[in-house]
């Protein structure tokens, strides 16, 4: 029952905590073509699969370490082309290393992968990995989510008042579709190496070192165990990421800046 509380206490907070071209120019250029209920039906359907989530790892109770996570989130978000999403972020209390995000601007952080890191710029990185996938919609458009007619799952401005039993069964179908993505299958590749290309520069837009995704990378890929497990088999090799990251690092000139680490900020609130 505690847990249960602590779910539907987090799920009712959640929402109040918070193409062409390089990666740098198609983070502001890129036209969304959304309507309000595209975005409706993505924020509804993100909700159930951030509830989905939050079920799956208990939710760590630590009120200044989630407020400070979504700080880095927003920092991060201000620089997205979503400005009709409100990105908020959870911790999940596991020892397995990795991040998660549901449509609509639910990031998920694991305890794991924050005792992995150094400073607040690899977990700015991280955190922007996951807002890309949200800001490029790729679960809503591999699953072709969306609020009209022509939805496969007929039409998700009627699934989300569940009217029907085959509106429900078919909204029930499209969450086990995401849940399976982003916990079994993983999402196809070029998602991934975009949320890393498109993400080092979101990092860097919001001040933080870009260097922060290669140490990070490079560090976990020298661990073993099950809390590295699920990592190494829901994306492509870190070799091939970390070589995409420097390739974008290079080519946009993100490294003749000035950025932030945030180590001694990030080392009171990282728990050990």
């Amino acid at each position: 029952m505690r847990r249960i509380a602590a779910i539907c206490c987090f799920l009712v907070l959640f929402p109040l905590l918070a193409g062409a071209g390089h990666p740098r120019q198609r983070l502001h250029q890129i036209k969304q073509g959304l309507s309000e209920s595209d975005v409706r039906a993505e924020i509804e359907f993100g909700r159930e699969v951030a509830a989905r989530i939050a079920g799956r790892f208990p939710i760590v109770e630590d009120e200044s370490l989630t407020r400070y996570v979504n700080l880095v989130t927003r920092s991060l978000a201000m620089y997205s082309n979503r400005p009709e999403l409100e990105f908020t972020a959870g911790v999940l209390d596991t020892d397995m290393i990795n991040a998660f995000s549901a449509p609509g601007g639910y990031i998920f952080i694991t305890r794991g992968a924050i005792g992995a890191m150094e400073d607040e710029a690899e977990l700015a990185a991280v955190i922007a990995h996951e807002i890309i996938h949200v800001t490029r919609k790729h679960i809503v458009r591999e699953l072709n989510i969306h609020g009209s007619d022509t939805s496969p799952a007929s039409g998700f401005a009627r699934l989300i008042g569940g009217v029907a039993d085959p509106a429900r069964i078919a909204f029930s179908k499209a969450v086990n579709s995401a849940m399976k993505i982003i916990f079994e299958r993983g999402y196809r590749k070029q998602d991934e190496i975009e949320s890393d290309t498109m993400g080092v520069v979101l990092t860097a837009m919001a001040g933080y070192d870009p260097v922060a995704m290669v140490r990070y990378l490079e560090r976990i890929a020298k661990m073993e165990g099950d809390e590295i497990a699920s990592y190494r088999r829901l994306y492509p090799s870190f070799e091939e990421r970390i070589g995409h990251v420097r390739e974008t690092i290079e080519r946009e000139g993100l490294g003749e800046g000035i950025f932030k680490t945030g180590r001694k900020r990030f080392n009171e609130y990282k728990k050990d």
